[in-house]
């Protein structure tokens, strides 16, 4: 491994971690991953656009032509394995969660020109429905990002008053999950294309709308130190072996 990598994170990062629950990494995703998630990101919202043209709707699911698209777990069959099981995303699982690391989620998460809209205050965890050991969100930027463009904010540990999980409602129109009702409005992640804030999910995080002209694509690798099973025993998610004792199982 290269020096470069085994420095990348830096014991600031590691105890800012482990105290307010994130840490923020630029200009980190080497070029050719950059462009490989950006490219895979464009075929499948040409994909999802195309087969609501045929159907003669603007909505599929939660996924909202020209406006908004969720597009989760489509890891398999593409190159992004190359990113999820990379020497990169080896060390940020090794910073923060330890010796063992699984793929537990995927999803890029895309906001429109001038419509995207706004995500409420939640934390990750509010969404597995079972207490688990926290994960962590990889989130990664494939465009700038700014206050402008509907950049993720997050609350710190000390000033959310608490790292564990906040109870959590429906929002009624937007039927996300909401965690946080205080006043405080978070700190903005102002970070260029290829960056990445690693946070827990026990993390308060919200997001604004997009009012550029422009795309803002982020992509999502969430890691888990142990698989994560809902209520009925039934894996929430993935649970695909990337470090097992430290030793890697994927992207050797």
């Amino acid at each position: 491994m290269s020096i470069t990598l085994q420095n990348l994170i830096s014991d600031q990062d590691r105890k800012q971690f482990q105290s307010e629950g994130f840490f923020v990494l630029k200009s980190v995703v080497p070029p050719e991953h950059l462009a490989l998630m950006r490219e895979v990101c464009g075929q499948f919202i040409a994909a999802h656009d195309a087969e609501m043209e045929a159907a003669g709707v603007t909505h599929q699911g939660i996924n909202i032509k020209g406006n908004r698209y969720f597009i989760a777990n489509r890891h398999k069959g593409t190159r992004l394995a190359e990113f999820i099981y990379s020497d990169l995303m080896a060390e940020v699982c090794r910073a923060t969660l330890g010796e063992n690391a699984y793929l537990f989620w995927e999803q890029f998460v895309v906001k429109g020109p001038e419509k995207g809209s706004k995500f409420s205050w939640h934390q990750d965890s509010a969404y597995v429905g079972t207490p688990h050991r926290p994960y962590i969100t990889c989130w990664v930027t494939l465009d700038d990002v700014s206050e402008a463009n509907g950049t993720v904010y997050l609350l710190p540990y000390s000033r959310a008053g608490s790292r564990e999980l906040f109870p959590h409602k429906q929002n009624d129109e937007s039927h996300d999950l909401e965690g946080y009702f205080g006043s405080d409005p978070g700190d903005p992640v102002l970070v260029p294309a290829g960056s990445i804030a690693v946070f827990s999910s026990t993390m308060l995080h919200r997001s604004g709308f997009n009012r550029t002209p422009n795309w803002r694509r982020v992509y999502l690798p969430q890691y888990s130190a142990e698989p994560l099973r809902r209520p009925d025993g039934k894996l929430a998610a993935f649970a695909e072996p990337f470090l097992v004792n430290g030793v890697r199982r994927n992207g050797t």
